[in-house]
Protein backbone atom coordinates (compact mmCIF):
# COMPACT_ATOMS: atom_id res chain seq x y z
CA UNK A 1 0.00 0.00 0.00
CA UNK A 2 2.86 2.29 0.38
CA UNK A 3 4.22 2.13 -3.08
CA UNK A 4 0.93 2.28 -4.69
CA UNK A 5 0.59 5.48 -2.55
CA UNK A 6 3.98 6.76 -3.79
CA UNK A 7 3.50 6.05 -6.97
CA UNK A 8 -0.43 7.88 -6.99
CA UNK A 9 1.46 11.01 -5.80
CA UNK A 10 4.14 10.62 -8.19
CA UNK A 11 1.24 10.65 -10.73
CA UNK A 12 -0.25 13.86 -9.01
CA UNK A 13 3.11 15.58 -8.83
CA UNK A 14 2.84 14.92 -12.96
CA UNK A 15 -0.16 16.64 -13.18
CA UNK A 16 0.68 19.78 -11.02
CA UNK A 17 3.60 20.25 -13.31
CA UNK A 18 1.48 20.13 -16.42
CA UNK A 19 -0.78 22.44 -14.99
CA UNK A 20 0.79 25.26 -13.41
CA UNK A 21 4.23 27.12 -14.53
CA UNK A 22 7.34 25.44 -13.83
CA UNK A 23 8.00 28.62 -11.33
CA UNK A 24 4.82 28.22 -9.45
CA UNK A 25 5.29 24.42 -9.61
CA UNK A 26 9.26 24.90 -8.02
CA UNK A 27 8.33 27.73 -5.73
CA UNK A 28 5.01 26.26 -4.41
CA UNK A 29 4.17 22.98 -4.82
CA UNK A 30 7.60 20.73 -5.43
CA UNK A 31 8.01 20.85 -1.43
CA UNK A 32 4.86 19.05 -0.74
CA UNK A 33 4.98 15.97 0.45
CA UNK A 34 2.67 13.22 0.95
CA UNK A 35 1.72 12.19 4.18
CA UNK A 36 -0.80 9.39 4.09
CA UNK A 37 -3.90 8.16 2.67
CA UNK A 38 -6.93 8.37 4.99
CA UNK A 39 -10.08 6.96 3.67
CA UNK A 40 -10.64 8.95 0.34
CA UNK A 41 -8.70 11.96 1.94
CA UNK A 42 -4.91 12.33 0.97
CA UNK A 43 -2.69 14.19 3.69
CA UNK A 44 -0.59 16.49 2.04
CA UNK A 45 2.24 18.00 3.86
CA UNK A 46 3.32 21.60 3.36
CA UNK A 47 6.14 23.30 5.72
CA UNK A 48 5.22 25.82 7.65
CA UNK A 49 6.79 29.07 5.97
CA UNK A 50 4.02 28.20 3.00
CA UNK A 51 1.54 26.15 4.12
CA UNK A 52 -0.80 29.23 4.64
CA UNK A 53 0.03 30.33 1.05
CA UNK A 54 -0.76 27.25 -0.21
CA UNK A 55 -3.51 26.13 0.96
CA UNK A 56 -5.45 30.08 0.12
CA UNK A 57 -3.82 29.60 -3.67
CA UNK A 58 -3.53 26.16 -4.53
CA UNK A 59 -6.13 24.03 -2.72
CA UNK A 60 -8.52 23.93 -6.23
CA UNK A 61 -5.13 23.10 -8.35
CA UNK A 62 -4.20 20.45 -5.68
CA UNK A 63 -7.66 18.93 -5.33
CA UNK A 64 -8.43 18.83 -9.03
CA UNK A 65 -5.14 17.19 -9.76
CA UNK A 66 -6.21 14.73 -7.15
CA UNK A 67 -9.30 14.08 -8.58
CA UNK A 68 -7.93 13.30 -11.67
CA UNK A 69 -5.87 10.48 -10.99
CA UNK A 70 -7.76 9.08 -7.27
CA UNK A 71 -10.86 9.33 -8.82
CA UNK A 72 -14.17 12.61 -8.26
CA UNK A 73 -14.80 11.30 -4.55
CA UNK A 74 -10.69 12.23 -3.39
CA UNK A 75 -10.52 15.21 -0.94
CA UNK A 76 -6.87 16.91 0.10
CA UNK A 77 -6.21 18.18 3.02
CA UNK A 78 -2.78 20.60 3.98
CA UNK A 79 -1.30 19.78 7.13
CA UNK A 80 2.00 19.85 8.81
CA UNK A 81 5.30 17.88 7.59
CA UNK A 82 5.29 16.72 10.99
CA UNK A 83 1.36 16.76 11.54
CA UNK A 84 0.39 13.67 13.53
CA UNK A 85 -1.44 10.75 11.38
CA UNK A 86 -5.11 9.57 11.80
CA UNK A 87 -5.04 6.19 13.48
CA UNK A 88 -5.49 3.49 10.23
CA UNK A 89 -4.20 5.59 7.49
CA UNK A 90 -1.97 4.39 4.75
CA UNK A 91 1.39 6.18 5.48
CA UNK A 92 3.92 7.20 3.00
CA UNK A 93 7.83 5.94 3.82
CA UNK A 94 10.03 9.07 4.01
CA UNK A 95 12.67 8.24 1.87
CA UNK A 96 10.38 7.99 -1.23
CA UNK A 97 9.86 12.02 -0.94
CA UNK A 98 12.85 13.66 -0.82
CA UNK A 99 13.43 17.28 -0.81
CA UNK A 100 15.19 17.14 -4.15
CA UNK A 101 12.35 17.07 -5.98
CA UNK A 102 13.46 18.34 -9.12
CA UNK A 103 16.43 15.45 -9.43
CA UNK A 104 13.75 12.93 -8.25
CA UNK A 105 11.65 13.69 -11.50
CA UNK A 106 14.82 12.88 -13.71
CA UNK A 107 14.90 9.65 -15.58
CA UNK A 108 18.18 6.94 -15.72
CA UNK A 109 20.61 7.63 -18.52
CA UNK A 110 22.85 5.95 -20.51
CA UNK A 111 26.58 7.64 -20.41
CA UNK A 112 26.52 10.56 -23.06
CA UNK A 113 22.72 10.89 -23.20
CA UNK A 114 20.48 13.79 -22.20
CA UNK A 115 17.18 14.44 -21.15
CA UNK A 116 16.48 17.78 -23.14
CA UNK A 117 16.18 15.45 -26.41
CA UNK A 118 12.25 15.45 -27.65
CA UNK A 119 10.98 17.15 -24.29
CA UNK A 120 8.33 19.70 -24.61
CA UNK A 121 7.40 22.06 -22.10
CA UNK A 122 3.36 21.89 -22.03
CA UNK A 123 3.67 25.63 -21.08
CA UNK A 124 5.50 26.70 -24.05
CA UNK A 125 2.70 27.40 -26.44
CA UNK A 126 1.40 29.92 -28.88
CA UNK A 127 -1.32 30.88 -26.90
CA UNK A 128 0.96 31.49 -23.99
CA UNK A 129 3.63 33.66 -26.64
CA UNK A 130 2.87 37.67 -25.70
CA UNK A 131 3.50 39.25 -29.29
CA UNK A 132 4.80 42.54 -29.30
CA UNK A 133 6.25 44.20 -32.21
CA UNK A 134 9.88 42.72 -30.96
CA UNK A 135 8.79 39.24 -31.78
CA UNK A 136 5.75 39.42 -34.25
CA UNK A 137 7.53 38.24 -37.58
CA UNK A 138 9.39 35.87 -35.43
CA UNK A 139 6.16 34.38 -33.89
CA UNK A 140 4.24 34.31 -37.61
CA UNK A 141 7.05 32.60 -38.80
CA UNK A 142 7.06 29.84 -36.00
CA UNK A 143 3.36 29.70 -36.54
CA UNK A 144 3.10 29.26 -40.31
CA UNK A 145 6.17 26.43 -40.08
CA UNK A 146 3.88 24.48 -37.09
CA UNK A 147 0.79 24.34 -39.53
CA UNK A 148 2.69 23.75 -43.10
CA UNK A 149 6.06 21.98 -41.69
CA UNK A 150 8.40 22.07 -45.06
CA UNK A 151 6.03 24.64 -47.18
CA UNK A 152 6.36 27.82 -45.79
CA UNK A 153 9.64 28.57 -44.56
CA UNK A 154 12.45 26.38 -44.70
CA UNK A 155 14.66 26.60 -42.90
CA UNK A 156 13.50 28.97 -40.20
CA UNK A 157 16.55 30.96 -38.30
CA UNK A 158 15.52 32.87 -35.36
CA UNK A 159 17.91 34.96 -33.56
CA UNK A 160 18.71 37.20 -30.61
CA UNK A 161 19.75 37.86 -27.37
CA UNK A 162 18.86 35.66 -24.67
CA UNK A 163 15.64 35.35 -22.20
CA UNK A 164 13.46 36.48 -25.27
CA UNK A 165 11.78 33.62 -26.18
CA UNK A 166 13.61 31.72 -29.00
CA UNK A 167 13.15 28.32 -26.95
CA UNK A 168 9.69 29.38 -26.62
CA UNK A 169 8.74 29.53 -29.57
CA UNK A 170 10.82 26.11 -30.58
CA UNK A 171 8.49 24.27 -27.81
CA UNK A 172 5.39 25.73 -29.23
CA UNK A 173 6.48 24.62 -32.49
CA UNK A 174 6.50 20.45 -31.49
CA UNK A 175 3.49 20.96 -29.37
CA UNK A 176 1.59 22.20 -31.80
CA UNK A 177 2.64 19.79 -34.16
CA UNK A 178 1.76 17.06 -31.57
CA UNK A 179 -1.40 18.27 -31.37
CA UNK A 180 -2.69 18.98 -34.59
CA UNK A 181 0.03 16.89 -36.80
CA UNK A 182 -1.62 14.09 -38.12
CA UNK A 183 1.12 11.85 -36.83
CA UNK A 184 3.86 13.84 -38.26
CA UNK A 185 7.48 13.66 -36.37
CA UNK A 186 8.53 16.02 -34.16
CA UNK A 187 12.13 16.27 -32.52
CA UNK A 188 13.76 18.80 -30.71
CA UNK A 189 17.43 19.36 -29.64
CA UNK A 190 19.82 21.90 -28.37
CA UNK A 191 23.34 22.10 -29.79
CA UNK A 192 24.76 20.59 -26.79
CA UNK A 193 22.80 17.71 -26.56
CA UNK A 194 23.25 16.86 -30.12
CA UNK A 195 27.18 17.23 -29.72
CA UNK A 196 26.92 15.05 -26.44
CA UNK A 197 24.97 12.28 -28.59
CA UNK A 198 27.33 12.33 -31.45
CA UNK A 199 30.30 11.68 -29.47
CA UNK A 200 28.72 8.82 -27.25
CA UNK A 201 27.80 7.21 -30.48
CA UNK A 202 31.29 7.82 -31.86
CA UNK A 203 32.69 5.71 -29.26
CA UNK A 204 30.04 3.11 -28.61
CA UNK A 205 29.91 2.95 -32.51
CA UNK A 206 26.71 3.37 -33.45
CA UNK A 207 26.91 6.17 -35.24
CA UNK A 208 23.53 4.80 -37.32
CA UNK A 209 21.99 5.03 -34.91
CA UNK A 210 22.46 8.48 -34.26
CA UNK A 211 21.69 8.95 -38.17
CA UNK A 212 18.43 7.40 -37.84
CA UNK A 213 17.60 9.40 -34.75
CA UNK A 214 17.86 12.75 -36.33
CA UNK A 215 17.31 12.60 -39.68
CA UNK A 216 14.11 10.20 -39.35
CA UNK A 217 11.70 12.52 -38.63
CA UNK A 218 9.55 15.39 -40.35
CA UNK A 219 10.00 18.30 -37.87
CA UNK A 220 13.88 19.02 -36.18
CA UNK A 221 13.88 21.98 -33.63
CA UNK A 222 17.69 23.04 -32.93
CA UNK A 223 18.29 25.12 -30.02
CA UNK A 224 21.66 26.90 -29.32
CA UNK A 225 23.41 26.62 -32.89
CA UNK A 226 26.20 29.15 -31.83
CA UNK A 227 27.68 26.56 -30.44
CA UNK A 228 28.38 24.44 -33.14
CA UNK A 229 31.43 26.97 -33.81
CA UNK A 230 35.27 25.36 -33.55
CA UNK A 231 33.36 22.16 -33.40
CA UNK A 232 35.10 20.72 -36.60
CA UNK A 233 33.49 16.90 -36.22
CA UNK A 234 29.72 17.99 -35.24
CA UNK A 235 29.65 20.44 -37.48
CA UNK A 236 30.88 18.37 -40.43
CA UNK A 237 27.74 15.53 -39.06
CA UNK A 238 25.02 18.61 -38.29
CA UNK A 239 25.81 19.69 -42.01
CA UNK A 240 25.00 16.20 -43.70
CA UNK A 241 22.21 16.06 -41.36
CA UNK A 242 21.03 19.13 -42.50
CA UNK A 243 21.16 18.17 -46.25
CA UNK A 244 19.27 15.23 -45.34
CA UNK A 245 16.41 16.38 -44.00
CA UNK A 246 16.24 19.74 -46.43
CA UNK A 247 16.35 17.27 -49.40
CA UNK A 248 13.69 15.21 -48.01
CA UNK A 249 11.13 17.80 -47.50
CA UNK A 250 11.40 18.02 -43.27
CA UNK A 251 11.02 21.36 -41.45
CA UNK A 252 14.39 22.68 -39.73
CA UNK A 253 14.40 25.19 -37.24
CA UNK A 254 17.37 26.66 -35.61
CA UNK A 255 17.71 29.46 -32.97
CA UNK A 256 20.94 31.13 -32.46
CA UNK A 257 21.94 34.42 -30.62
CA UNK A 258 23.36 36.19 -33.61
CA UNK A 259 22.93 36.08 -37.30
CA UNK A 260 24.30 33.62 -39.47
CA UNK A 261 26.91 35.76 -41.32
CA UNK A 262 28.02 36.55 -37.81
CA UNK A 263 28.57 33.50 -37.21
CA UNK A 264 32.79 33.53 -38.54
CA UNK A 265 34.27 30.31 -37.08
CA UNK A 266 31.43 28.08 -39.00
CA UNK A 267 32.23 26.73 -42.64
CA UNK A 268 30.37 29.02 -45.39
CA UNK A 269 28.72 25.95 -46.89
CA UNK A 270 26.52 25.89 -43.18
CA UNK A 271 25.95 29.82 -42.87
CA UNK A 272 24.57 29.36 -46.44
CA UNK A 273 21.90 26.66 -45.49
CA UNK A 274 20.97 28.90 -42.75
CA UNK A 275 20.49 31.91 -44.92
CA UNK A 276 18.65 30.23 -47.50
CA UNK A 277 15.50 30.36 -46.11
CA UNK A 278 13.98 32.84 -43.61
CA UNK A 279 15.88 34.62 -41.04
CA UNK A 280 14.22 36.83 -38.46
CA UNK A 281 15.21 38.53 -35.29
CA UNK A 282 13.51 38.57 -31.54
CA UNK A 283 14.27 42.47 -29.93
CA UNK A 284 13.69 43.18 -26.64
CA UNK A 285 9.68 43.54 -25.42
CA UNK A 286 8.75 47.42 -25.30
CA UNK A 287 6.79 48.62 -21.96
CA UNK A 288 3.38 47.72 -23.85
CA UNK A 289 4.64 43.92 -23.84
CA UNK A 290 6.70 43.95 -20.67
CA UNK A 291 3.70 44.71 -18.89
CA UNK A 292 1.33 41.93 -21.01
CA UNK A 293 3.92 39.53 -20.24
CA UNK A 294 3.56 40.47 -16.10
CA UNK A 295 -0.27 40.92 -16.25
CA UNK A 296 -0.34 37.38 -17.79
CA UNK A 297 1.95 35.51 -15.42
CA UNK A 298 0.04 37.27 -12.32
CA UNK A 299 -3.46 35.56 -13.88
CA UNK A 300 -2.17 32.49 -14.55
CA UNK A 301 -0.01 32.03 -11.21
CA UNK A 302 -3.09 33.55 -9.05
CA UNK A 303 -1.25 36.03 -7.12
CA UNK A 304 -3.50 38.49 -5.84
CA UNK A 305 -2.09 42.47 -6.11
CA UNK A 306 -2.96 44.87 -3.56
CA UNK A 307 -2.93 47.47 -6.46
CA UNK A 308 -3.47 47.08 -9.75
CA UNK A 309 -0.11 48.78 -11.09
CA UNK A 310 1.56 47.11 -8.49
CA UNK A 311 4.25 45.50 -11.01
CA UNK A 312 4.61 49.15 -13.28
CA UNK A 313 7.38 49.67 -11.25
CA UNK A 314 8.79 46.22 -12.53
CA UNK A 315 8.41 46.60 -16.21
CA UNK A 316 9.71 50.34 -15.90
CA UNK A 317 12.99 49.05 -14.48
CA UNK A 318 13.81 45.41 -16.65
CA UNK A 319 13.90 46.16 -20.54
CA UNK A 320 16.12 43.70 -21.75
CA UNK A 321 15.48 40.18 -20.77
CA UNK A 322 12.11 38.33 -20.05
CA UNK A 323 13.65 35.90 -18.20
CA UNK A 324 14.90 38.94 -15.18
CA UNK A 325 11.56 39.97 -15.97
CA UNK A 326 9.64 37.36 -14.85
CA UNK A 327 12.66 36.52 -11.92
CA UNK A 328 12.07 39.63 -10.35
CA UNK A 329 7.96 38.82 -10.10
CA UNK A 330 8.70 35.54 -8.40
CA UNK A 331 11.32 37.45 -5.94
CA UNK A 332 8.46 40.34 -5.19
CA UNK A 333 6.08 36.70 -4.60
CA UNK A 334 8.12 35.21 -2.83
CA UNK A 335 9.53 38.49 -0.32
CA UNK A 336 5.34 39.02 -0.19
CA UNK A 337 5.32 35.08 1.53
CA UNK A 338 8.37 35.45 4.01
CA UNK A 339 6.95 38.74 5.54
CA UNK A 340 2.96 39.20 4.65
CA UNK A 341 3.15 42.11 3.42
CA UNK A 342 0.58 43.29 0.37
CA UNK A 343 2.14 42.92 -3.40
CA UNK A 344 1.77 47.24 -4.03
CA UNK A 345 3.57 49.36 -4.94
CA UNK A 346 6.14 50.14 -2.42
CA UNK A 347 6.93 46.64 -1.71
CA UNK A 348 7.67 46.09 -5.51
CA UNK A 349 10.07 49.03 -5.17
CA UNK A 350 11.85 47.57 -2.10
CA UNK A 351 12.38 44.28 -3.31
CA UNK A 352 13.60 46.04 -6.97
CA UNK A 353 16.08 48.26 -5.20
CA UNK A 354 17.80 45.26 -3.46
CA UNK A 355 18.08 43.82 -7.18
CA UNK A 356 18.92 46.72 -9.04
CA UNK A 357 20.10 49.65 -6.94
CA UNK A 358 20.34 53.03 -8.43
CA UNK A 359 19.61 51.92 -11.99
CA UNK A 360 16.48 51.93 -14.73
CA UNK A 361 17.95 48.21 -15.67
CA UNK A 362 20.16 45.23 -14.26
CA UNK A 363 23.56 45.63 -14.73
CA UNK A 364 25.44 43.06 -16.66
CA UNK A 365 27.97 40.99 -14.61
CA UNK A 366 30.30 38.43 -15.91
CA UNK A 367 30.39 34.94 -14.74
CA UNK A 368 34.66 35.50 -13.20
CA UNK A 369 32.76 38.38 -11.02
CA UNK A 370 29.52 37.16 -10.25
CA UNK A 371 31.92 33.24 -8.87
CA UNK A 372 34.43 36.01 -7.02
CA UNK A 373 32.08 37.96 -5.46
CA UNK A 374 29.63 34.40 -3.82
CA UNK A 375 32.89 32.99 -2.99
CA UNK A 376 34.05 36.07 -1.06
CA UNK A 377 30.08 36.79 0.89
CA UNK A 378 30.56 32.78 1.84
CA UNK A 379 33.98 32.18 2.76
CA UNK A 380 34.93 29.59 0.01
CA UNK A 381 37.44 29.80 -2.92
CA UNK A 382 36.87 29.99 -6.66
CA UNK A 383 38.59 26.44 -6.82
CA UNK A 384 36.20 25.12 -4.97
CA UNK A 385 33.11 26.30 -6.47
CA UNK A 386 34.34 24.17 -9.78
CA UNK A 387 35.38 21.27 -8.14
CA UNK A 388 33.28 18.21 -7.84
CA UNK A 389 33.09 19.02 -3.90
CA UNK A 390 29.45 17.93 -2.57
CA UNK A 391 29.39 18.71 0.74
CA UNK A 392 26.35 21.18 1.79
CA UNK A 393 28.56 24.59 2.36
CA UNK A 394 30.02 24.20 -1.57
CA UNK A 395 27.28 23.02 -2.86
CA UNK A 396 25.10 26.20 -1.90
CA UNK A 397 27.37 28.52 -2.81
CA UNK A 398 27.36 26.63 -6.24
CA UNK A 399 23.71 27.04 -6.64
CA UNK A 400 23.40 30.39 -5.18
CA UNK A 401 25.88 31.64 -7.51
CA UNK A 402 24.11 30.08 -10.65
CA UNK A 403 21.37 31.50 -10.03
CA UNK A 404 22.59 34.53 -9.76
CA UNK A 405 24.59 33.89 -12.95
CA UNK A 406 21.64 33.05 -14.99
CA UNK A 407 19.55 36.23 -13.38
CA UNK A 408 22.13 38.58 -13.95
CA UNK A 409 24.08 37.45 -17.39
CA UNK A 410 22.85 36.81 -20.79
CA UNK A 411 24.79 33.46 -20.79
CA UNK A 412 22.85 30.58 -21.71
CA UNK A 413 22.70 27.40 -19.62
CA UNK A 414 25.69 25.52 -21.23
CA UNK A 415 28.03 28.40 -21.17
CA UNK A 416 27.00 28.58 -17.45
CA UNK A 417 27.89 24.92 -16.71
CA UNK A 418 30.87 25.38 -18.60
CA UNK A 419 32.32 28.03 -16.51
CA UNK A 420 31.37 25.97 -13.16
CA UNK A 421 33.78 23.17 -13.96
CA UNK A 422 32.28 21.41 -16.93
CA UNK A 423 29.27 20.93 -15.55
CA UNK A 424 25.55 20.47 -18.09
CA UNK A 425 22.86 22.72 -18.29
CA UNK A 426 20.60 20.19 -16.64
CA UNK A 427 22.72 20.80 -13.67
CA UNK A 428 22.82 24.71 -14.02
CA UNK A 429 18.52 24.38 -14.42
CA UNK A 430 18.63 21.91 -10.78
CA UNK A 431 20.61 24.35 -9.37
CA UNK A 432 18.85 27.17 -10.20
CA UNK A 433 15.72 25.61 -9.26
CA UNK A 434 17.14 24.69 -5.63
CA UNK A 435 18.01 27.91 -4.45
CA UNK A 436 14.48 29.30 -6.08
CA UNK A 437 13.02 26.92 -3.85
CA UNK A 438 15.18 27.93 -0.81
CA UNK A 439 14.84 31.40 -1.22
CA UNK A 440 10.91 31.38 -1.24
CA UNK A 441 10.76 29.72 2.37
CA UNK A 442 13.73 30.75 3.88
CA UNK A 443 14.37 34.27 4.58
CA UNK A 444 18.33 33.87 5.47
CA UNK A 445 18.52 32.90 2.12
CA UNK A 446 16.58 35.58 0.50
CA UNK A 447 18.52 37.75 2.32
CA UNK A 448 21.47 36.51 1.26
CA UNK A 449 21.09 36.79 -2.63
CA UNK A 450 19.49 39.96 -1.76
CA UNK A 451 22.76 41.68 -0.77
CA UNK A 452 24.63 39.85 -3.39
CA UNK A 453 22.46 41.43 -6.15
CA UNK A 454 22.63 44.48 -4.48
CA UNK A 455 26.31 44.23 -4.54
CA UNK A 456 26.87 43.41 -8.30
CA UNK A 457 24.20 45.61 -9.52
CA UNK A 458 26.62 48.29 -7.34
CA UNK A 459 29.19 50.35 -9.43
CA UNK A 460 32.79 48.95 -8.94
CA UNK A 461 33.63 51.70 -6.81
CA UNK A 462 30.95 50.39 -4.06
CA UNK A 463 31.34 46.99 -4.84
CA UNK A 464 33.69 46.31 -1.46
CA UNK A 465 31.04 48.57 0.99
Amino acid sequence: MQHQLEHTWSQIQAELRRTVTDSTYHLWLAPLKARALDGETLLVGAPDEIRTWVADRFARVLQACAATILGPQAHVAIVALDAPLPAGAVAASEPSFRDDASAALQPTRRPGETTTDELFNPKYTFDQFVIGDGNRLAHAAALAVAELPGQAYNPLFIYGPPGLGKTHLLHAIGNYVREYGDGLTVRYTTIEAFTNRFVHALHSRSVDDFKRRYRDTDILLIDDVQFLESKAKTEEEFFHTFNALYETGSQLVVTCDRMPRDMNALADRLRERFESGLVTDIRPPDLATRMTILRKRVQHDGVRLADADAIEPIADRITTNIRALQGALIRVVAYHSLTGRPIDKTLVTHVLDGLYPGSSSPRRRTLAEIQEITCEQLGISPEQLRSPDRSARVAWARQVAMYLSRELTDETLPAIGRAFGGRNHTTVMHACRRATEKIARDAEAYELVRSLTARLQAPDTDRGS
